[in-house]
């Protein structure tokens, strides 16, 4: 199929919405939208973060989710406490695979569940002992951990524990930090809100520890803020900034410490990846430590040509040269991978529903391939993100928020595009419908995507799908009865 004009975009919209209840379509009309690049203000043409509309299988996460899952959990020397009920802290234990270097369960413990197992007679009458417990218990069975979060879910905020009282007198008892998170999966409207939240409390009870100690600085000290190394992204990414001469000081928060994010208030710039998931704590830092911020993008090699020249302007002609110097060295590597994989890939068509940076950054890595993004869209993003999506994809493009499964399918369905990418809500659905699917969110147990590195694999990855013959082979479940009975009535 070939791309849709504006006025097919707008009657696809259409057609897909009349399925609605009047007041459903009303507001699902809002959340859907055709890419016009003149727009300088996403407001004006999409809305955003809003409530998901009650019985439309919205794909969203919870507060919860974004702290724990995504901001707090990574940190690799630090126990997190799910507290709450067992369910929640085993669906978020090891599911992004945040890779780090250490021994679990001796001085790491990313992949290990910790929770208060919350049952009937906490909620009747409290958790607060029980938390109070589980901390001294953690302390005597992992003494090695450098500090401890309490991740509260939804019974937490409903019953009223007073999780802040239990932390302060914790951390005095094994001094070291305990970290209460009010991110009760109830709080907000997605998984965004878990990630304000979750830096507020890096704001208010990590960072001041630092206050006034000393530090050993350097003019290129640099943090890399929003990158949580799914499959090896934030290593592949560090190789590129220490090549050019920057040091990368802390990481946050995928193979981070403590003690890094402890030291960020005393970089020079910080380097923010995930915009969506950090861009609170960096403002923060901004107002209070006057610290510079700016957003890179580290999906191909166009633009990571382009984000490492524009982070090298932050600093002095060593690393311009620095930066120059990496991009002429891994250019004809690049060019290897392009010129292996683009003429199997030029002219395929991909449509993206992820969450975070994803569903902007990711166009550029298709676009070095000949690949085009005709539709893209965020689980939880706002219309700054938007902003910043509208002029990369092309006009009379799809742009959809909080999709909804059927308006996904059925989008799907109409533009046929050549390859999906989203999470593993929609896998499935996909890949039984015979579409080629790539699992956007955790590199579908691939990785990394980030830098020069991980664009050969990102490249291989796509080639890899694609073009798989089983595609052609398959047919949906639901369409077999119908392959039935048109044979029957040929024969």
């Amino acid at each position: 199929m070939t791309a849709l004009t504006r006025e097919e975009t707008e009657a696809l919209i259409q057609e897909v919405l009349e399925v609605y209840p009047e007041k459903a379509k009303k507001d699902r009309e809002k959340h859907l939208a055709v890419n016009d690049q003149s727009i300088e203000q996403s407001k004006k043409c999409i809305t955003s973060n809003r409530k998901s509309l009650p019985g439309v299988m919205t794909i969203r996460g919870c507060a919860y989710a974004g702290s724990k899952g995504v901001v707090w959990g990574p940190i690799k020397d630090m126990i997190h406490i799910s507290h709450g009920p067992v369910g929640c802290g085993q669906y978020s234990r090891a599911g992004r695979r945040n890779y780090y270097v250490g021994t679990t369960g001796v001085n790491t413990f990313g992949t290990m569940n910790f929770t208060s197992d919350f049952q009937e007679k906490d909620i009747v009458f409290g958790g607060d002992k029980k938390l109070a417990k589980l901390i001294g218990e953690i302390e005597q069975l992992f003494p090695l951990n450098k500090g401890i979060s309490v991740q509260s879910e939804c019974p937490i905020g409903l019953i009223g524990d007073d999780i802040e009282a239990v932390s302060k007198k914790a951390a005095k008892e094994i001094d070291k930090p305990v970290v209460p998170v009010r991110c009760e999966g109830f709080r907000g409207v997605s998984q965004s809100l878990g990630h304000h939240i979750a830096n507020d409390a890096i704001r208010d009870w990590v960072l001041p520890r630092r206050e006034g100690k000393a530090f050993e600085g350097t003019p290129y000290d640099v943090a890399v803020i929003g990158d949580y190394n799914i499959g090896g992204d934030a290593w592949s990414s560090r190789i590129l900034l220490e090549e050019m001469g920057l040091r990368v000081v802390a990481q946050w928060s995928g193979d981070g410490t403590i003690a890094e994010m402890e030291k960020t208030p005393y970089v020079k710039v910080n380097l923010i990846h995930c915009y969506r998931s950090m861009n609170y704590i960096a403002r923060h830092m901004e107002e209070k430590y006057n610290i510079p911020w700016m957003e890179y993008n580290f999906f191909g090699p166009t633009k990571v040509a382009e984000s490492l020249r524009a982070i090298a302007a932050k600093f002095d002609d060593k690393i311009k040269e620095g930066a120059e110097r990496v991009i002429a060295k891994y250019q004809p590597l690049m060019q290897a991978v392009i010129d292996k994989y683009k003429p199997r890939l030029q002219g395929k068509r991909v449509m993206l529903y992820v969450g975070g940076l994803r569903p902007r950054h990711v166009i550029g890595a298709y676009e070095d391939l000949g690949m085009e993004v005709v539709g893209t869209g965020y689980e939880f993003g706002h219309n700054d993100d938007y902003d910043r999506t509208i002029k990369d994809m092309g006009n009379a493009t799809l742009l959809y928020d909080d999709v909804t499964g059927f308006e996904f399918e059925e989008f799907v369905k109409k533009v046929k595009p050549d390859l999906v990418g989203s999470g593993i809500k929609e896998k499935f659905i996909f890949q039984k419908m015979g579409v080629p699917f790539r699992q956007m969110h955790s590199w579908d147990y691939s990785g990394p995507y980030h830098g020069y590195d991980g664009f050969a694999i990102f490249a291989r990855d796509m080639d890899m799908t694609l073009n798989n013959p089983c595609w052609g082979k398959m047919t949906a479940p639901w369409l077999k009865k119908d392959e039935s009975a048109a044979e029957k009535k040929a024969a």
